[in-house]
């Protein structure tokens, strides 16, 4: 069972992967007056954000049903939740995973 240390070090390990993709916004010469669509950066860090707190939400659920202030049904669909948000964002990294070797893979 994860411990309450154990789960902030992950948390803290997500949010130094997010802090990267701040950097991901176009650079300063292929801005356009017409060019203000989706940040993927942005994107990306929001989703990845999403997952943290869900999983912030499952542990403290978690915690507080093992204090006997919760509800097992709340734990479990914060469980299910978290685990839902986990499995889409590997579902997107493995795509992301698969354009990028498709583009390597192209012939120029």
């Amino acid at each position: 069972m994860a411990t309450p240390g154990i789960a902030a070090g992950a948390y803290a390990r997500l949010a130094r992967i997010t802090d990267p993709a701040a950097g991901l916004s176009k650079p300063a010469g292929l801005t356009g007056a017409g060019d203000e669509g989706p940040n993927f950066g942005k994107m990306l860090k929001d989703a990845v954000g999403s997952v943290v707190q869900a999983g912030r939400v499952s542990d403290a659920q978690s915690q507080a049903m093992v204090a006997g202030k919760a509800n097992i049904v709340d734990v479990v669909t914060a469980v299910a939740e978290t685990e839902t948000a986990v499995q889409a964002l590997v579902s997107v990294r493995d795509k992301m995973i698969n354009a990028y070797e498709e583009i390597i893979r192209m012939q120029i």
